[in-house]
C-alpha cells in the first residue's frame, strides 16, 4: 500500500490544465494535500500478470448529507465514485478468496486517486500513476456505465470567454460597454454553431457551461465571462474544435457588432466588441482513449461483461492516460448512470442492488482475467535449452 502526492515535476507541465497549475502557484503545498492510495494484491509482478483497477474519491462541489434506506445510498459521490469503490473492493476480495490464483499468479492493483473531478482531469493523480509504471495487461476505470463496458474515452478542452470593458451606470447604460448582452448573444451564438459535428459525423456535444457578469440590477456590468468544455474523441477532433471554436467566437463578434451597432444603448458595445473580448484555454492538448485490442472484447464478453452501445457517445473521464500504453487493454465500467442516477446533482443516489452486481462482475472479470493467465501459458511453448551435450 502507499498514500502519497506527487511531485510538482511530475504534475506541471504545458498540458496541465490552468486551474492546476495556478492553485500549485497560489499554495505550493496544494498538492501535498491532493494524495492518491495505490494498493497491491500479490507480489509485483510482470504486466501481463496484472489487472489494475482505478477509482476516484474526488467529488464535485455540494450535496446533501448521506443517508442509507436499506435499499439505496443517497448523497454526493454515491455513484461518481466512492459507491463503486466499496463495490470494487468486495469484488476483489470475493473473487480472491474463490480463486487462490488471484493474489498468488495474478496480481490486483487498485488506484484510489484524487483529481479526477474539478477540471484537474488526473494530471495529479491518475497519470503521474500511470507514468510510473502502476498498470496492467487489464485496466478497469470504476465509473457509471450501467454495467456496460466502454472501451474509450473522450478528452475535453476547456476554454473561458472573457468580455474586459467599462461598467455603466444604469440611468446611462450606453456610457459603458454590456458584458452581459454580449456574452449571452456569444453563448446562444456558439451552443449554435458548435452543436453539429464537423464534417457531419458523431461527435460529444458541446458544453456552454457558465456565464457570469455580475448581480446588481441597477449597473451595466462590464466584465464577465463564459465558460464552454468541447468534448472529443482523438487528438485530430480535438484540434479540430479549438479551431472551430476561434472561427465561430470570431463570427459571433461580428454578427453581434452588425445586430447592435444601431442600437444607441449598446452601441458601443457593438463598437468594440472584438477588442475587449478574448479566448483563453484552460485546458486542452489532452489525450483520449480510442480503440483497443479485441482479446480485451473478448476477456469482457467471457466474464459476462456487455459492451457499451457502439452508437452511444462516450464520456470523459481518467481512462484517457492509458492511451497509446503498449500491451494493454483499457475499459470504463462500472454501476449506474451518470444522468439517471444524479451524478454531480443534488439527490445523486445508487441501489445496493447495483452496487452488487458490480461486485459480482469484478469478481467474475478476475477470474476470467486468471483463466485467460493460465491458458496462455499452457499454450507458450518450453524453452529451447541450447546447452550441448557433454559440457560441464
Amino acid at each position: 500500500m502507499r498514500l502519497g502526492a506527487p511531485a510538482p515535476a511530475a504534475v506541471l507541465r504545458e498540458d496541465t490544465p490552468l486551474p492546476v497549475r495556478r492553485a500549485v502557484a497560489a499554495d505550493p503545498s496544494f498538492l501535498e494535500r491532493q494524495p492518491s492510495l495505490l494498493l497491491r494484491l500479490g507480489p509485483e509482478r510482470p504486466r501481463e500478470h496484472t489487472v489494475m483497477f482505478n477509482v476516484h474519491l474526488d467529488t464535485v462541489a455540494g450535496g446533501e448529507p448521506p443517508a442509507f434506506d436499506g435499499t439505496r445510498f443517497t448523497g454526493r459521490g454515491a455513484v461518481d465514485a466512492k459507491g463503486p469503490a466499496v463495490a470494487l473492493l468486495a469484488g476483489v476480495a470475493a473473487a480472491a478468496a474463490a480463486r487462490p490464483a488471484i493474489g498468488r499468479d495474478v496480481t490486483v492493483l487498485v488506484q484510489a486517486v484524487a483529481g479526477e473531478e474539478g477540471g484537474a482531469l488526473g494530471t495529479f493523480g491518475t497519470r503521474p500513476l500511470v507514468e510510473a509504471g502502476h498498470v496492467g495487461r487489464l485496466n478497469v476505470f470504476c465509473e457509471p456505465t450501467g454495467l456496460r463496458h466502454l472501451p474509450r474515452a473522450t478528452a475535453a478542452a476547456t476554454a473561458r470567454v472573457t468580455v474586459d470593458g467599462e461598467d455603466a451606470v444604469d440611468d446611462r447604460p450606453g456610457a459603458g460597454h454590456n458584458a452581459t448582452v454580449l456574452l449571452g448573444f456569444l453563448a446562444q451564438h456558439l451552443a449554435a454553431a458548435l452543436g453539429p459535428a464537423a464534417g457531419g459525423g458523431p461527435s460529444p456535444a458541446v458544453c456552454v457551461a457558465g456565464l457570469h457578469t455580475g448581480t446588481l440590477h441597477n449597473k451595466v456590468h462590464g466584465t464577465g465571462s463564459l465558460l464552454l468544455n468541447l468534448p472529443y474523441a482523438s487528438a485530430a477532433d480535438g484540434a479540430a474544435a479549438e479551431d472551430a471554436l476561434s472561427r465561430a467566437l470570431g463570427e459571433g463578434l461580428r454578427e453581434f457588432t452588425a445586430r447592435f451597432s444601431g442600437l444607441p444603448l449598446f452601441a458601443r458595445t457593438a463598437s468594440d466588441a472584438a477588442r475587449i473580448t478574448r479566448l483563453e484555454w484552460l485546458k486542452r492538448g489532452l489525450p483520449a482513449l480510442g480503440a483497443q485490442p479485441a482479446w480485451g472484447e473478448e476477456l469482457l464478453a467471457r466474464a459476462g461483461i456487455a459492451p457499451w452501445p457502439a452508437d452511444e457517445p462516450a464520456f470523459t473521464c481518467d481512462a484517457i492516460w492509458l492511451a497509446g500504453t503498449e500491451d494493454t487493454y483499457t475499459t470504463v465500467f462500472g454501476p449506474g448512470s451518470l444522468d439517471a442516477n444524479r451524478a454531480h446533482a443534488a439527490g445523486e443516489f445508487v441501489d445496493l442492488a447495483d452496487l452488487e452486481a458490480f461486485a459480482a462482475r469484478i469478481s467474475a472479470l478476475l477470474t476470467a482475467f486468471a483463466d485467460d493467465l493460465r491458458c496462455r501459458a499452457a499454450d507458450r511453448p518450453a524453452p529451447v535449452s541450447t546447452e550441448k551435450a557433454g559440457t560441464a
